[in-house]
């Protein structure tokens, strides 16, 4: 059964059309990229995805359950929406890390606000906040972090800010965890870095939906490809297929262009 399910999903800014009837699934434990030209829509799908944005029609569907359907106003509840949000990390092009916070800090934090409204904090505060607490330095320690605990982020570099913002998207355990141009921000000598730690959650089944511009990346780590161009999904397939025995015209084109400009 599939983790993921997106039925139908389009979305609209004014009489613009980003997205224009999104289908795909996603099964647990595999890693889709999504691959296409700057405005081709990714980003704003992963926007979708997280809640960011509100789609202007279709349902997203995890673990078999609707928990959006823009015709149902029951799932377009800020309640709803705000609990349904986490089934999805999401790790940015910035980093967006808090700069007044350390890096254990910086991964913490959200799980500490959403722990404060349960029984088990307001009645054991410390013990909550030590777990988490130890919880946190163990993930950091898995993205290789863990002699940077106390480090404030304008003394780590770009590539260690990015692990750090990994680190708090996994802090949260989401169903699907979202990555959007994870290293485009980043100099080139600080990319290999951060595509391990990636390639390393795919090596450990982490369902992931990534956006990447890097194809060799993209074709090593994932199960399927997206290939999307103008709001549509063009192309879908494993690697293989699409990378190297592409179908569709605009695909190839793509393709092309990309292997050309490198």
């Amino acid at each position: 059964m599939a983790i993921l399910e997106v039925k139908g999903l389009e979305k609209q800014f004014g009489s613009l059309e980003v997205l224009k009837g999104i289908d795909f699934s996603l099964e647990k434990g595999e890693s889709m990229a999504l691959i296409g030209a700057s405005g081709s829509g990714k980003t704003t799908l992963l926007r979708c995805l997280n809640f960011l944005e509100r789609p202007t029609g279709g349902q997203i569907i995890v673990n078999d359950n609707v928990i959006l359907d823009v015709s149902s106003q029951k799932t377009l509840n800020e309640n709803e929406i705000r609990k349904n949000r986490l089934h999805f990390g999401l790790v940015f092009q910035s980093f967006n890390l808090f700069p007044q916070y350390t890096t254990l800090q910086n991964v913490t934090l959200a799980k500490e606000l959403l722990e404060k409204d349960t029984e088990d904090y307001k009645k054991n505060k410390k013990q909550v906040l030590d777990r988490i607490r130890e919880e946190g330095k163990e993930i950091l320690d898995k993205v290789g972090l863990s002699q940077k605990l106390d480090d404030y982020p304008h003394q780590l570099s770009g590539g260690q800010q990015q692990r750090v913002a990994i680190a708090r998207a996994l802090m949260l355990h989401p169903d699907i965890l979202c990555f959007d141009e994870p290293t485009s921000a980043l100099d080139p000598e600080l990319t290999g870095e951060v595509l391990k730690v990636i390639r390393g959650l795919a090596e450990s089944h982490t369902t992931m939906v990534i956006v990447t511009h890097e194809m060799k990346f993209a074709k090593d780590v994932s199960d399927q490809v997206l290939f999307m161009d103008q709001g549509v999904i063009v192309e879908r397939g494993t690697p293989e297929q699409v990378f190297e025995h592409p179908t569709e015209e605009r695909t190839k084109q793509f393709l092309q262009r990309y292997f050309e400009e490198k």
